[in-house]
């Protein structure tokens, strides 16, 4: 863990930070570094569950949550974990992140953004349905647009039916 916020701290970049505090960030410790930095810094990461979720649970730090789930191995991720950690998602950045790294590789994708289409539990429930869906719109896209017209006429929602008219039909909305 030391490692990886030197790391960080080495990279940080002080005028996205301000500007993602500005923002509203609701961080204590932001660094700014930006994805490809963050990618690049768990690519040379050992891949292990343990600081993953020391990483995850560090929810005080943007960048440490950003890359928890480059850590982990999908095939080891239970749909119990994904909940778990769907509970404490603080952003709509670290939910598009734990989507494309991790959720979206996991055997169950589809069943767990079915099932978080109708949640109410945790605030970014629907918001991460629509997203993994957008994630995997092209392996099925009648289950997306089936989870889209759940979405209602969320931004993300009707840009994912969009989508998914297009891959069924082939024709422009």
């Amino acid at each position: 863990m030391q490692t990886v916020k030197r790391r960080f701290f080495a990279m940080r970049n002080g005028v996205i930070a301000d500007t993602l505090r500005l923002a509203g960030l609701p961080y204590k410790v932001i660094f700014g570094l930006n994805l490809p930095q963050i990618v690049e810094i768990a690519a040379e990461t050992p891949h292990k569950r343990e600081l993953a979720e020391a990483l995850w649970a560090n929810n005080t730090t943007r960048e440490s949550m950003l890359m928890a789930p480059m850590l982990i191995d999908p095939s080891s991720f239970s749909m119990e974990d994904a909940r778990r950690w769907l509970d404490t998602v603080p952003t709509a950045e670290v939910a598009d992140i734990l989507c494309h790294r991790l959720l979206r590789k996991t055997s169950y994708a589809w069943e767990l953004a079915e099932m978080l289409i109708d949640s109410q539990s945790a605030p970014f429930d629907k918001y991460v349905a629509l997203r993994l869906a957008f994630n995997l719109v092209a392996t099925a896209p009648s289950r997306a647009l089936a989870i889209a017209e759940k979405g209602g006429s969320h931004p993300v929602a009707l840009a994912l039916a969009d989508e998914a008219r297009f891959l069924i039909t082939g024709e422009l909305s």
